[in-house]
């Protein structure tokens, strides 16, 4: 696998209700971005999970995004820390193995499948001049 210069995002800001917390929600994302860098580590990856603080997906927490120069960024809304950990791991993986960050449906994980938010085009080269 070719990782090159993969970057997963992660929103730290998203807020998902929790009835059973006194603040009334949590926030996911924070703990997904800690379990998703050390099970990326435990794997030998080099892929770098960037926390950021907010990726404007509010409705559908905990978002990521996948992004590399001279691919499409993808971003998925709508994971779990505990059940959605290996498909966003296997994802990535196969988003650093395409040429262009497109991944075919069928190899997408499920969660990835229905979670598409927006899928956005690279930045066209820059000359220099």
């Amino acid at each position: 696998m070719s990782e090159g210069d993969l970057t997963i995002h992660v929103c730290t800001a998203c807020r998902r209700a929790r009835a059973d917390l006194p603040e009334g929600y949590d926030q996911p994302g924070l703990a997904l971005a800690e379990r998703l860098t050390a099970q990326l580590k435990a794997k030998g990856s080099t892929i770098p999970v960037l926390p950021v603080e907010c990726l404007a997906v509010c409705k559908r927490p905990c978002t990521i995004a996948l992004s590399a120069d001279g691919k499409w960024t993808y971003l998925i809304g709508d994971l779990d820390t505990d059940t959605h950990l290996d498909e966003i791991v296997g994802a990535a993986e196969a988003y650093a193995a395409s040429a262009n960050g497109i991944v075919p449906w069928k190899e997408r994980p499920q969660s990835f499948r229905k979670g598409v938010v927006a899928r956005v085009p690279p930045l066209p080269a820059r000359q220099q001049g």
